[in-house]
């Protein structure tokens, strides 16, 4: 239904949004995809949206036109400061923190051009030179112990009680945060991502503990993550090398986390996959893949503004305006699937892939373009999420799930999908654990 709260003073809300939807309203809390197949049934590709206090957006709503507004970065730019509307918008706006206000506007996610090639290309660098080896060494250490604290009670919550946990333990070991440091980052990245009036103040804790890193990495590099960024050619001030560290650990804690949930809760829901709990038929692989297309962490990614009036579907955009990236209304794209008749019952009935599509990798989970997820990043998060995956279904015997699937809640967020809990059952036991050589405990 439209947003009937008031207008931010200033704001004003043109034509084409006056029955514009509100993200995050109760509907799309219950149904997101529900909500993007209706505005594609109702606009096309493209549809007006408002965001909280009635600030008019465009939503991507189809494949092609997603990736046509990602690789188009002279049309579509990636720097919010560019938005016509930002100077109207309070600095408690609890969407900054996802659109760039503030500080976070020296974030390589708003760079553009050679010095967004250039930071990105650092960062990437810095990311790569982690020891796949060790890092997923690291990840079933770390699963396995976060286990063996449930295990004995044949019970636990799968979000606080792991999936929460693990991507942030194994991106504090990866990036030289120590863990008393990175034991509240959950909550801080969670409140950061709600667009409740926590907003800004989860994401000022945040930043606080990488400005802690960056003072140690100054003095005292080590052989990390955030060390190897600080001392790339390209130099990086404090505060641009604070904002860098931060996304990295945003992005790939909570869609990681996410992800992991999902998973889970495909695998303990669906009929294709139950069976794989007693190493049945489909795989963990597959489980991942299925949720990448259809259940994707990341719903809507903030942004990019128009640099001249363009046309996009049935709409004429004026300059200024921002344009939300809807991964998950592409990756559901009607075009992708030809049988109109090819709809599967267990995902709500959400169109799924024709088999061609959904046997590749063009789901747009990572995003497109220059701005996309970089690839070591994509490949870290991968080997998290398939490790804790497949270390929980050896690690937990019988394991269901411990309510009706209707009492499941999903996040209160416009930008992401994941489940608030994920209460689980199984039989009692006791996991037996080493301590690897080079691997302590945190």
């Amino acid at each position: 239904m439209p947003d009937t709260s008031p207008a931010i003073a200033g704001i004003a809300v043109p034509a084409s949004h006056q029955h514009a939807p509100l993200l995050g309203d109760g509907s799309y809390q219950h149904d997101a995809g529900g909500v993007f197949r209706e505005l594609y049934q109702a606009h096309g590709p493209i549809a007006p949206v408002l965001l909280p206090g009635r600030v008019p957006a465009w939503l991507t709503l189809d494949h092609r036109t997603l990736r046509r507004v990602t690789e188009d970065t002279v049309t579509f730019a990636r720097n919010t400061l560019r938005w016509r509307l930002g100077p109207l918008l309070p600095s408690d706006w609890p969407l900054w923190p996802m659109l760039g206000g503030g500080q976070a506007h020296d974030c390589l996610l708003y760079a553009e051009g050679e010095a967004h090639r250039q930071r990105a290309g650092a960062l990437s660098a810095a990311l790569d030179a982690v020891d796949h080896g060790e890092f997923a060494a690291r990840c079933q250490h770390i699963s396995e112990h976060l286990l063996a604290r449930v295990a004995p009670a044949g019970a636990a919550e799968l979000m606080a009680d792991y999936a929460l946990q693990l991507p942030v333990l194994v991106m504090s070991w990866a990036l030289g945060v120590p863990e008393e440091d990175s034991r509240d980052l959950p909550a801080h990245f969670a409140a950061m991502l709600s667009s409740g009036p926590e907003a800004i103040s989860g994401r000022q804790r945040a930043r606080e503990v990488v400005e802690r890193l960056v003072a140690r990495v100054r003095r005292r590099p080590g052989a990390d993550v955030a060390s190897r960024l600080a001392e790339h050619p390209l130099a990086l001030s404090d505060r641009q090398l604070a904002e860098d560290l931060l996304v990295t650990y945003i992005a790939g804690h909570i869609t990681t986390a996410y992800m992991i949930g999902n998973t889970a809760w495909l695998m303990l829901t669906d009929d294709r996959f139950t069976d794989t709990l007693r190493r049945g038929r489909l795989s963990v692989s597959d489980a991942l893949h299925e949720v990448r297309w259809n259940d994707t962490p990341t719903q809507v990614f903030a942004g990019r503004i128009t640099t001249r009036v363009t046309e996009l579907g049935n709409y004429r955009i004026p300059a200024g305006d921002l344009v939300l990236l809807g991964l998950a209304a592409a990756n559901t794209d009607p075009t992708l699937h030809p049988d109109p008749a090819n709809t599967d019952p267990a995902l709500d009935s959400a169109p799924a892939p024709a088999s061609g599509v959904r046997d590749c990798r063009a789901y747009l989970s990572y995003s497109h373009g220059p701005h996309s997820c970089p690839r070591p990043a994509r490949d870290l998060s991968e080997v998290m999420a398939s490790t804790a995956i497949e270390v929980l279904l050896d690690a937990l015997p019988g394991l269901s799930l411990a309510c009706h699937d209707s009492q499941l809640r999903w996040a209160p967020t416009i930008w992401m999908r994941g489940l608030l809990a994920l209460p689980v059952q199984f039989a009692p036991t006791s996991l037996s654990l080493g301590h690897p050589k080079g691997l302590p405990w945190m």
